[in-house]
């Protein structure tokens, strides 16, 4: 009889996982989930109690090609920090969970924590 072989999860899948098992979004503090591929970022305020995501944005989004920014990706991931701190506020939002989902706070994840933070969100 064969068994099927179990796949191995990344270091970085056993960190997401660990993480979101502690933290979880709320109306009035919702969890800033932030996804990094190669090309982009992706940022979403995501209430878990109603499990719905109240505000989604990334750096291919409408307001974002719209700009032009000079320099690379971590220069483009603070300026989206800055774009979510400001579209949060306008949904009455100035507290949030970060979820880094995994990554290292480290680059752009640093990047756009501190863009978010310069525009006024607290985490």
């Amino acid at each position: 009889m064969k068994y099927a072989k179990k796949e191995k999860l990344s270091p970085r899948l056993k960190r997401a996982r660990r993480v979101r098992k502690k933290i979880s979004g709320t109306a009035e503090r919702p969890r800033m989930a932030v996804t990094r591929s190669l090309k982009n970022m992706y940022v979403q305020l995501i209430d878990d109690a109603a499990g719905t995501t109240v505000l989604g944005i990334s750096t291919g989004s409408p307001d974002m090609r719209g700009q032009k920014i000079a320099g690379g990706k971590t220069v483009i991931s603070k300026e989206l920090g800055k774009l979510v701190a400001a579209k949060a506020k306008e949904k009455g939002i100035t507290r949030v969970v970060f979820d880094r989902s995994g990554n290292i706070y480290h680059g752009r994840i640093k990047a756009l924590a501190d863009g978010a933070r310069e525009g006024g969100l607290e985490f």
